[in-house]
């Protein structure tokens, strides 16, 4: 799914000027007059970043950003507005937001620039979170007793030492290790304790 840039702001002016403007350097724009329309609209599945008006009538925007946190949706937020301070931007930024403009945008370059590299991390974002997921459903599928002996092996035990903790002979330990190795797979050890450090493995169950 393509990357759109979410413009929450209640001035139809700037919705329809940076629509314009947005779109001439080929970036897919959804516009919003309010930020009860845009949690109302929004799917967590689309991509991109969320470009916020500070004062707007109802819900202003610092309290969407914190519903956004809230939500743990991994949109980066750039907070926007004409009366900025000192104490709005370092409450905006301190809290997460991927960083604070004040309008009107005297140098488009810069807003373009900030909006791609938000769209950049979400895209990280949204990759470290498809690894992770991958990686968590290849821990469901391991038995108990393959949860055990990958749980030993990470924490550096030998195959002597696994059979002599589990009461299993070292040949057996070898037949684990090599069903562990396919169903994550992984071709190493090392890579065991990558995972290991990505994701805990699920509480045993029989089998």
């Amino acid at each position: 799914m393509d990357a759109t840039v979410f413009v929450v702001d209640d001035d139809p002016a700037v919705r329809d000027s940076l629509g314009l403007l947005l779109g001439l350097r080929g970036l897919r724009t959804q516009m919003f007059s309010s930020a009860e329309s845009f949690l109302e609209a929004y799917d967590p599945a689309q991509s991109g970043c969320a470009l916020i008006d500070v004062r707007m009538p109802g819900m202003d925007g610092l309290a969407l950003f914190d519903i956004i946190l809230q939500r743990q949706w991994s949109l980066p937020c750039i907070v926007m507005s004409a009366y900025g301070d000192v104490a709005m931007t370092r409450r905006a930024l301190k809290a997460g937001a991927f960083d604070f403009l004040e309008k009107p945008f005297d140098e488009v370059d810069v807003l373009v620039d900030v909006i791609q590299n938000a769209i950049s991390l979400d895209a990280t974002r949204r990759e470290q979170s498809s690894a992770h997921r991958q990686i968590s459903d290849r821990l469901q599928r391991l038995t108990g007793r393959e949860s055990e002996v990958m749980k030993l092996l990470v924490e550096g035990h030998s195959n002597r030492q696994v059979a002599e903790e589990l009461g299993i002979s070292p040949r057996t330990v070898e037949v684990y290790k090599a069903r562990l190795l396919e169903k994550l797979q992984v071709r190493t050890i090392t890579d065991l304790v990558r995972i290991a450090l990505t994701a805990e493995p699920p509480a045993p169950r029989k089998g």
